[in-house]
């Protein structure tokens, strides 16, 4: 009417706390969320944590393209992306993206979380909600598979909790600060 677009409000999908005590929210992206995914990634980033980027930085536009993909595999049934906040800070950002051709059925799963919020029950909410979502919006989900580092006990503990089977191990399949590690693949099928 004046000009102005409307706030776009992304869906909440939990509201509530940890087993621990933290309040926080589950949401899907939006756009505008550019920025703090790309703090989110590169903070992820410098500590050297359990992920593929280990030291690299994304610059605002990487992360808006990273963000406009997320937006388009939600919209085309292909992927789920939630983000999960501790009042207006990012601390965990997960997903699944669906696989194609013969491979159609498989979603590849993913999850990080802000150092300071491990270990407070933020990965299980986030995991459940990730999956809940998935298995509601993705038609074609049978299986969801996910790769972890052989040294990350408490992810591997948390996907076993979770009900995901350790089915191969690739002997040096990440290559971490000159530093050779095991690398862990584990599914949990869904129907």
């Amino acid at each position: 009417m004046f000009g102005f677009k409307p706030l776009i409000q992304p869906k909440i999908v939990f509201e509530g706390h940890t087993k621990k005590g933290l309040d926080i929210v589950v949401r899907y992206p939006k756009p505008g969320d550019e920025y703090q995914m790309m703090e989110f990634i590169n903070t992820l980033s410098k500590e050297g944590t359990f992920i593929r980027l280990q030291g690299e930085q994304y610059t605002l536009e990487e992360e808006r393209k990273v963000l406009e993909k997320f937006l388009k595999n939600i919209k085309e049934k292909k992927g789920i992306s939630l983000l999960a906040f501790a009042r207006d800070t990012l601390i965990a950002s997960s997903g699944l993206t669906m696989k194609s051709l013969v491979e159609r059925h498989i979603g590849e799963f993913g999850i990080t979380i802000a150092k300071e919020f491990r270990g407070q029950g933020v990965g299980q909410i986030v995991m459940n909600a990730v999956i809940s979502e998935a298995e509601k919006n993705i038609p074609d989900l049978r299986i969801v598979l996910l790769g972890c580092f052989a040294n990350n006990h408490a992810a591997i503990n948390l996907y076993r909790k979770m009900g995901f089977v350790e089915f191969g191990t690739l002997p040096e399949g990440i290559l971490k600060k000159d530093q050779l590690i095991d690398h862990i693949y584990m599914y949990k099928k869904l129907r």
